[in-house]
């Protein structure tokens, strides 16, 4: 009689259960002899470093002092390509805040000429001026690929799912052209441009937004310049209620002054635009302050049209022209009909390329959950995050790093400075290095580097600056009659 599950087994089936659990617990060990193989073997390869904008690149000098085999992975064809879309754009926070210590002693021993500290650098000069440099230096370039887009991050032989040493695992990262690299770990700065939110107000694409997309440009189009053709003597519709749609609705304002046909309608889901006005000559931030007043005085004289509540729900595009529909909770619509629309409506991270890792993301910010009361948008400004490291940016899947604006998921607080400070603690742990992974630490003015006064002579080439959430950007205005200064709610707006 067989056991099935209720009786004792016969011997002769005893004996052959015992054949299958030999099996086993011989393979069992065989995988345990295997990665201890590919533990040793995790020492010689190279950390893997997603991203050569600034972070990336900080990253990478760090590794190098460090004495850490290292690749950087671009998928742009150069260093910076994502800043290279916003080269107009000025920063708001100097140069002495732009630039990571390890890259800048790398480039120091290297007879770099270091801008002017207190210049407020363009995205252009950011990339030129520092990115470059630094990419092309000896310690760096021969570990930089550009063109290499990474599709997809796993452990060697390891989906998500299978446990038992996966730590001793190399990771697995494959590239757009199949190609795939082993490495001891990754640090993932790639960053959020890629990837903007969409126009719909629930999270949602809107109805038809996809179909509209050829008459749709995100954060900061270059109004006044490249971008200007698109712009004059047409009607837009700027979406949004952060600095970066200052930004555009004052530079569109500046349009209009030599373009007399060009119109402007902003939209905000808000009841009022009293957060983007700020507080005005009492605002603690004078160019936000100067920002608001400028911004509210046009919208008062109408040059600017304001539509409050505007939950955009559905997008028409028709010939040349394309039709915005807004439908609020209580099912009350508004349209407006336009040539171009600009969502200003930030950023967020994609971490598709990470599904086969072990992630502990925030339910709400999509950051770690150990950062996310750190970084919570609700509670602080970007000059108020305090500073944080390795420790907060693990997760379960040890080796794995999302640095930098990716770290923050939806938060729109990071700070350039904040992320020179991450890697240098991810590097530090990575080279074992405990004591100084933990020591963490930020040194910025009392307002944070979300303030910054501009040199005299800076002014009349600049004017008023603004910001762009998430990225701490500021675009050239025409002077305002103000005093110019950079402002630095950009990135909490």
């Amino acid at each position: 009689m067989s056991s099935g599950c209720c009786g004792p087994a016969t011997p002769a089936e005893q004996s052959a259960q015992a054949v299958p659990a030999a099996q086993v617990i011989a393979a069992e060990q065989a995988a345990r002899d295997e990665q201890v193989v590919l533990s040793l073997q995790l020492g010689h390869l190279p950390v893997v470093v997603i991203g050569a904008g600034p972070v990336g690149l900080a990253a990478a000098a760090h590794l190098a002092e460090r004495g850490l085999a290292f690749l950087v992975l671009e998928a742009g064809s150069r260093a910076g390509a994502s800043i290279s879309q916003w080269g107009h754009v000025r920063t708001f926070s100097p140069w002495k805040y732009d630039i990571d210590p390890a890259a800048r002693r790398l480039l120091n021993a290297h007879g770099w000429d270091a801008p002017g500290p207190e210049w407020l650098p363009t995205g252009a000069e950011l990339v030129e001026d520092y990115l470059t440099p630094l990419a092309a230096h000896p310690a760096i370039a021969p570990h930089l690929r550009l063109n290499a887009k990474v599709t997809g991050i796993s452990r060697l032989g390891y989906d998500r799912v299978r446990s038992l040493g996966r730590e001793h695992a190399p990771f697995l990262i494959r590239l757009e052209t199949g190609e795939e690299i082993a490495a001891r770990a990754v640090v993932d700065a790639s960053g959020t441009w890629r990837t903007p939110n969409v126009l719909g107000a629930s999270g949602l694409p809107a109805h038809g937004e996809a179909a509209a997309a050829g008459f749709v440009d995100h954060a900061l189009p270059d109004v006044l310049g490249s971008d200007r053709a698109t712009y004059a003597g047409k009607h837009t519709l700027v979406v949004g209620a952060g600095h970066s749609a200052a930004t555009t609705l004052l530079a569109l304002a500046a349009l209009a002054d030599d373009a007399p046909d060009t119109r402007i309608t902003w939209a905000i889901r808000a009841g009022s635009a009293a957060r983007t006005y700020g507080g005005g000559a009492a605002d603690a931030l004078p160019a936000r302050g100067a920002l608001g007043t400028r911004l509210r005085a046009l919208v008062e004289t109408g040059r600017i049209t304001l539509l409050t509540g505007f939950f955009t729900h559905a997008v028409t595009a028709d010939g040349e022209a394309v039709t915005v529909v807004s439908r609020d909770p209580s099912g009350t619509d508004q349209k407006v009909v336009a040539d171009r629309i600009v969502a200003a409506t930030g950023y967020r991270p994609d971490h598709a390329i990470a599904s086969e890792l072990r992630l502990d993301l925030d339910a709400i910010l999509g950051s770690t959950r150990a950062l996310a009361p750190l970084i919570d948008p609700n509670h602080h400004s970007c000059g108020t995050v305090p500073a944080h490291g390795a420790a907060e940016l693990a997760h379960p899947e040890p080796g794995y790093y999302a640095v930098g604006v990716k770290s923050y998921g939806r938060a729109p607080t990071f700070l350039m400075a904040t992320g020179y400070e991450q890697v240098r603690s991810v590097v530090a742990a990575l080279a074992g290095d405990w004591a100084a992974a933990r020591q963490v630490q930020l040194e910025l003015p009392e307002t944070g580097v979300c303030s910054s006064n501009l040199a005299e002579a800076q002014e009349t080439r600049v004017g008023l600056a603004t910001g762009i959430s998430g990225g701490l950007l500021a675009t050239p205005l025409p002077l305002a009659s103000v005093g110019a200064t950079a402002d630095g709610g950009g990135c909490c707006g």
